[in-house]
């Protein structure tokens, strides 16, 4: 059995700076199960261009709202609100006001990763910050 609270994890190495937030990881590759597990801050005035082309990722609003912006179509996030993009597709994560979420990724993080974001180019995590040394 693994326990892990938030409290433990803010403000060590799994508290990493992701582009527009911060992302607790509170399960990692390492920990062994198959999937990573964080708590996710994203920061007022956020708009992250995202796409995740190595992994599959799920968030669950717990606190605040946002919107998610596909190609077709802008999604509004509320609290009890889980959103899924497909494998390779790319969208914005924004928020006026902060939002706080938690993620699930397959494979699972390393637990290091960032984004490199840039206006109008979508940033994934990379191959080789995911797979193990």
């Amino acid at each position: 059995m693994l326990i892990r609270t938030l409290e433990e994890v803010i403000g060590t190495e799994r508290d990493v700076a992701w582009g527009d937030g911060r992302s607790r990881r509170l399960l990692v590759e390492a920990d062994g199960k198959g999937y990573a597990l964080t708590d996710t801050y994203v920061q007022p005035g956020a708009e992250a261009h995202l796409q995740y082309d190595h992994h599959l990722e799920a968030c669950y609003c717990v606190e605040g709202s946002g919107q998610v912006v596909t190609a077709t179509q802008v999604h509004e996030i509320t609290v009890g609100t889980m959103y899924c993009p497909d494998q390779g597709e790319p969208h914005i994560l924004r928020s006026d006001d902060g939002m706080r979420l938690v993620c699930v990724f397959n494979p699972p993080l390393r637990g290091h990763e960032s984004h490199t974001l840039s206006a109008g180019a979508p940033s994934s995590y990379e191959p080789n910050q995911m797979q193990s040394a």
